[in-house]
């Protein structure tokens, strides 16, 4: 059963202001259960896979021949070799909502991301489930005021 996020709004939004999304977070917090929902659109690669990682490090740059955007890729800290990849595809292809990428935070990850990706990308940090989104409860209007959710 999917529980509906409130993050799916500001995930839809940053895929109309940039190439490129990325949502990191904890594990086990739902990033790619929110993404697959909201990217229904995209091809889902995940680096998860080892023939897929494998492809992604050796072969970074034809990796998004086989995978063209808009495509999902899940757990990208495991390559960052892709990232000037993303880059040069946004550059060339000036699109939006090309790509939706997952991954956990680590600080060597987010330094290589927002080196290669600087103004190319929206990042959000997923929290763990509230309790409003538990109960299927909205965010009051003020709330969504504040952040600008609609």
């Amino acid at each position: 059963m999917y529980i509906q996020r409130h993050a799916e709004k500001t995930v839809l939004k940053l895929s109309k202001m940039f190439g490129a999304v990325l949502v990191t977070g904890a594990r086990q917090v739902g990033k790619t259960t929110l993404l697959k929902n909201v990217a229904q659109d995209a091809a889902y690669v995940t680096l998860d896979d080892p023939v897929q990682h494998a492809a992604a490090m050796q072969e970074s740059g034809s990796f998004f021949m086989q995978h063209s955007p808009p495509v999902f890729v899940d757990e990208v800290q495991y390559a960052p070799k892709l990232f000037p990849h993303i880059k040069m595809i946004i550059d060339s292809e000036k699109k939006k909502g090309q790509f939706f990428l997952s991954g956990s935070q680590q600080f060597k990850m987010m330094k290589s991301v927002s080196e290669s990706l600087a103004g190319r990308l929206g990042i959000l940090n997923l929290p763990g489930l509230s309790l409003r989104e538990i109960n299927g409860v909205s965010l009051p209007n003020r709330i969504k005021t504040q952040y600008g959710i609609t």
